[in-house]
């Protein structure tokens, strides 16, 4: 019996003996998945590579209206609509599948909504400093060093450590409202008003029609747990404001690439004749531009790593995140790639939270990403076609789900909760991540000793609120 199952079993397979020379193409094929499943972890974290696939299209769907919103707030700024987009999406391709080969987690990285506002309003507007963009990139550039170089002191890490978790989350709450805003401002929704500061804009303009189509879209398909739903909303009011003639349509196609922003920071400032890094260097106003940049993106990938760690469960029950350091060190890293290339700063994406809902759990589902992104740099004539209105529903969809975090704030705490209101309203309404942070910062550590705390301030949560408080002095 027994030798008749082995002659059995030994028939079965003749091409045992046949691949002792050369692989066959089936056996290749396995030992090349056995090696991309050692390599990413893939079966000892419980996915698939079907799932870090499907992940990886998931989150590039969630995050891909950055692929126009970028390039509009850097043509604002100054640069070529076509020259921001390659450098949109070439930048977002690289640091993803960094992210994914070195860290091995699934998050995505591209052009941070927030600080890119910060380069077209605050640092290019001739209502503001009003410097050219290529210094812009040099406060990015300078600034993605200066956090490097904190992350390789293990700085960063210990900063993180430092901050209570209820103020990690009030960052990303505020950040939500902020983002949601610049939408509805962009879209004609909220506009200025000389005796309220704010009002509702006329909701019967082209530009607020196209607005509420691509809200309603974005909301309905989200609600309908309909993947690419921001993408689909931006597509959609993008058709719509061709006859409200708020789309406009090329007149002619190209789909070429622009490289006229890479090495933005070490090229020649038009109104200076100089250097635009050198530019930054000599001009106290834009070192704390630096500054105040460098303590944003600090802080901004703390409660995206933690709401994508939650999903993809690498956070443990306190908030600790297992590895950091190599996702610290990639998106330092890409703060200076965005600076350099001109994509403005480069950091995490919390919309890494949607692939990881769908099964990401590897750096596998990043190298999807950062293909998808590569193709879409070829688009320049189309995806130049969006307008701010179209893009108001992702953006309002996008503060949504920032905004779920609040409801993990214990409120019941003075310690907790004013802090957290303090950073929430801060941000939108002083139009700055950084102030928000600050004015959370600052509140912590006064209320802890209004308590009588004072011993249950970790040092660095002192260091980091007398650096804020320096900057509100003499910023």
């Amino acid at each position: 019996m027994d030798a008749t199952i082995v002659a059995v079993r030994v028939a079965r397979r003749p091409e045992a003996s046949r691949c002792r020379g050369t692989l066959c193409a089936r056996c290749a094929g396995l030992r090349e998945g056995n090696c991309v499943d050692r390599f990413f972890k893939i079966s000892e974290r419980g996915s698939t590579v079907g799932n870090e696939v499907i992940g990886g299209l998931t989150t590039f769907l969630a995050m891909a209206y950055i692929i126009a919103v970028n390039p509009l707030m850097m043509n604002i700024a100054g640069m070529e609509f076509d020259a921001a987009l390659t450098a949109t999406c070439f930048g977002a391709a690289a640091m993803t599948i960094a992210m994914g080969v070195i860290a091995n987690r699934p998050i995505a990285l591209a052009s941070g909504m927030g600080i890119n506002a910060i380069v077209a309003f605050s640092l290019c507007s001739a209502d503001a400093l009003g410097v050219d963009w290529r210094v812009a990139m040099g406060v990015i550039f300078l600034e993605g060093i200066a956090i490097l170089v904190l992350v390789l002191c293990g700085l960063r890490k210990a900063i993180m450590e430092a901050i209570p978790v209820n103020l990690r989350r009030a960052i990303g709450v505020g950040i939500g409202l902020f983002v949601a805003f610049i939408g509805l401002k962009g879209g004609g929704v909220i506009v200025s008003n000389e005796s309220t500061y704010l009002a509702m804009g006329s909701l019967t303009s082209p530009i607020a029609i196209v607005s509420l189509v691509s809200i309603g879209v974005a909301v309905v398909l989200e609600v309908m747990r309909v993947k690419g739903s921001l993408l689909i909303s931006i597509v959609a009011a993008t058709i719509v404001g061709i006859p409200l003639g708020v789309t406009t349509v090329p007149t002619e196609l190209h789909f070429g690439l622009n490289f006229a922003t890479f090495a933005a920071p070490f090229q020649i400032d038009p109104s200076s004749q100089t250097l635009a890094i050198a530019q930054v260097l000599v001009t106290p106003a834009l070192l704390m531009f630096v500054f105040s940049l460098l303590m944003s993106d600090f802080f901004d990938t703390m409660g995206t790593v933690v709401a994508v760690g939650d999903q993809a469960d690498f956070v443990d029950k306190d908030g600790n995140i297992e590895d950091v350091q190599p996702i610290l060190l990639v998106d330092s890293t890409a703060a200076a790639v965005g600076g350099f290339m001109g994509a403005s700063s480069i950091t995490t994406f919390v919309e890494s939270t949607a692939g990881a809902s769908a099964g990401a759990r590897t750096g596998l589902s990043n190298i999807v990403i950062g293909a998808l992104f590569v193709v879409f740099a070829f688009f320049a004539p189309i995806i130049g076609m969006v307008s701010a209105s179209a893009t108001c529903g992702a953006l309002v969809v996008v503060g949504y789900l920032m905004l779920t975090g609040v409801g993990e704030i214990d409120w019941s705490l003075p310690e907790s909760a004013f802090p957290a209101f303090a950073t929430i309203m801060g941000i939108p309404l002083t139009y700055s991540i950084t102030n928000g942070i600050g004015f959370g910062f600052v509140s912590y550590v006064v209320v802890k000793v209004a308590q009588g705390k004072i011993a249950e301030v970790k040092p660095l949560m002192w260091v980091a609120s007398l650096a804020f408080l320096l900057m509100f002095i003499f910023g």
